[in-house]
């Protein structure tokens, strides 16, 4: 009688870099396993520099990255199993963007000067080695001579955000005179106008531009081009132009009686408040939107009402109320759970599954509620956005004031003197080459929200870098090539710290919710301090780590599959293996063509649940086992 036999997956050559989920997962691939695990061995300014040697917004990103590194920390998959052995949940990925923020805050420009924070950068990144990414690899090359660097070429970058500022942190390593002119009287684009104070402290945002400056990048203020100046005077003046004027304008939904008073977008909203406005609202607002834009405006609005109940005593009214609703369920709402989580300690009212159908307004054109009807599902199968609505459940939601935050697009309108050759993809977005980022137009390239959309800061650092790497080559000549560099050690003694396996999550700490309301600049999260920081960071698997197997020495005891606390060491008879021509090319590379599949034995390992122990090593009479570090790093090199 047949059994059905173990679907196996054989590992590819570079398997072992999909393994460190967490840097594979960052568009500019920091070593995050590297600097989580030099804070937990004490090692802080090791680990500061590793965090910044490839994102020149270290210090922002430890406060408000989306963190696609925690959401593929491989801590996240492992199972949890009782005394018994017995499944009793799936752990929690390591708090990584908290991490950081701990090492900026210890030697980050938060806490020194900027120009000894670059300075330190230029003495001690090239020695730390494959620990450090691109930044280190260009500080590396300019003192090495990999890489010829340009001869001062002026650079003009439309916008001073993130993808922005980090085009020209490196255009500046590479050689370049990159000119950086934003419209806005202050430099950071929406990291300073779309991200709430209490997220993001102003002082830090400053410190933080100031290293980029100190590389000798000019950032021209309150400048704005086809105003201040014409788009054709920069083609003119500037070797190449790099448009990197992000998404600030909010969309809106096309509703009836969504023109009029009361009626405003989330962004716009965000930016006054920035600008110390006073904005006009209502005591019963209606947030429509569920991303973290909605919930930055919710959470503005509530401390907004706050401090105007408390300015304006006279005016007799007893606080207010912020309502958000969303097409989604709040399993599906798209913003981070930190945000929805501190939202609803705050006073956010969560109105989950519901979409607008019509603004009402009275008889003076005041807004006096939104006409809504339940939406019974967002995503088709294909998880498409195509929502459903049931038409028979009908309600209105009474308010005063209504906020929208679905979406933003960009204003290129500077480009009608002098960049009628930038083809559009779609009516306000340029055609854009997804490899080089350039258009369609001579030396003019873009990068951050209109090369990708919007997405996360990281990916807007990661696109600006790319952007001044495609500029190097297409002003030089010389092709700029990455080099990946990997490293396999073995580690002779290797120990984790006791009792990690079972250490839970730590909670970033954060001020009280009744604290927060005090004012716009009052910053919720307090951060670990050293011992919280180092307990959370022994939570790492450490997954560049791995058991290596020497077949030719295992004698087949088991020893290692009975000493595995999380059982995922197998031992099995290949005749037991299904995995199509992966595996039968493995096992012929191995065994003579007549062997015996019953006589030979595999060892299978499932990846998600090994917790990197090294008891099986340990374990091993014949030393067949050795527990081995694999690092990899990219270094840029011009031919």
């Amino acid at each position: 009688m047949d059994t059905a036999r173990l679907q196996v997956e054989v590992p590819p050559v570079d398997h072992q870099r999909a393994l460190v989920a967490c840097q594979t997962a960052c568009p500019v691939h920091t070593d995050a396993r590297g600097y989580v695990r030099a804070i937990a061995e004490g090692r802080f300014e090791e680990a500061y520099l590793v965090a910044r040697g490839p994102n020149p917004f270290a210090s922002i990103c430890g406060r408000v990255c989306g963190a696609p590194c925690e959401a593929n920390c491989r801590r996240g998959r492992v199972p949890r199993v009782d005394d018994d052995g017995h499944l009793v949940g799936i752990d929690r990925p390591v708090s990584i963007r908290a991490l950081k923020r701990f090492v900026c805050s210890l030697h980050g420009p938060e806490a020194r000067d900027p120009k000894a924070v670059l300075a330190d950068l230029r003495l001690h990144a090239p020695e730390i080695g494959a620990d450090v990414e691109e930044m280190a690899a260009l500080l590396r090359a300019g003192v090495r001579g990999q890489f010829t660097p340009a001869k001062g070429e002026r650079i003009a970058i439309i916008g001073a955000g993130p993808a922005g500022l980090s085009a020209a942190h490196d255009l500046a390593l590479l050689g370049f005179a990159p000119i950086v002119y934003e419209t806005e009287t202050v430099a950071a684009g929406m990291l300073a106008f779309g991200i709430p104070a209490y997220r993001l402290p102003r002082e830090l945002i400053r410190r933080e531009v100031a290293v980029i400056e100190a590389l000798g990048v000019e950032i021209r203020c309150g400048v704005t081009i086809g105003k201040d100046v014409s788009f054709a005077e920069l083609r003119n003046t500037h070797a190449a132009v790099l448009i990197a004027v992000g998404a600030k304008a909010s969309r809106g939904l096309n509703l009836p009686g969504e023109r009029g008073p009361g009626v405003h977008g989330g962004v716009d909203l965000l930016r006054a408040v920035a600008l110390g406005e006073q904005p006009d609202l209502g005591r019963d607002v209606l947030v429509i939107g569920g991303g973290n834009v909605a919930y930055d405006v919710a959470r503005t609005v509530l401390r907004q009402i706050a401090f105007d109940t408390a300015r304006t005593a006279k005016r007799a009214l007893h606080g207010g109320r912020v309502r958000l609703m969303s097409l989604e369920t709040l399993e599906e709402m798209p913003a981070d759970t930190v945000e929805i989580h501190e939202g609803d300690e705050e006073g956010v009212e969560r109105w989950n599954g519901w979409g607008p159908l019509e603004i009402q307004r009275d008889g003076a054109g005041k807004v006096t509620g939104v006409l809504v009807r339940r939406c019974l599902h967002v995503f088709d199968e294909q998880r498409r956005f195509a929502p459903v609505f049931d038409d028979a459940q009908k309600q209105v939601l009474e308010c005063d004031t209504v906020l929208l935050a679905v979406g933003q697009a960009p204003n290129l309108g500077f480009l009608a003197d002098g960049g009628k050759d930038v083809e559009e993809l779609r009516p306000g977005w340029p055609k854009v080459d997804t490899k080089t980022l350039r258009t369609s137009a001579k030396n003019v390239f873009v990068a951050g929200d209109l090369a990708h959309g919007t997405r996360l800061l990281i990916d807007a650092v990661a696109s600006g870098k790319a952007a001044a790497r495609s500029i190097y080559r297409e002003l030089t000549g010389r092709a700029l090539a990455s080099e990946a560099t990997t490293a396999h050690v073995e580690l002779d003694r290797y120990r984790r710290e006791r009792g990690y396996e079972g250490i839970r999550r730590v909670a970033v700490p954060t001020i009280e919710p009744e604290a927060r309301l005090a004012g716009h600049e009052v910053v919720v999260e307090r951060g670990y301090d050293e011992r919280e920081a180092r307990r959370e960071a022994s939570r790492c698997l450490d997954c560049g780590v791995a058991p290596v197997f020497d077949g030719s020495r295992c004698v087949l005891c088991g020893g290692c599959v009975d000493v595995c606390p999380t059982q995922c060491l197998k031992l099995v008879s290949l005749a037991e293996l299904e995995g199509g021509a992966p595996l039968s090319s493995a096992i012929e590379s191995h065994l003579a063509p007549d062997a015996d599949l019953e006589a030979n034995t595999a060892i299978l390992k499932d990846e998600d649940r090994c917790i990197r122990c090294a008891l099986c090593a340990q374990r091993c009479p014949a030393d067949a086992i050795a527990m081995e570090r694999f690092t990899f790093c990219t270094t840029w090199r011009s031919a």
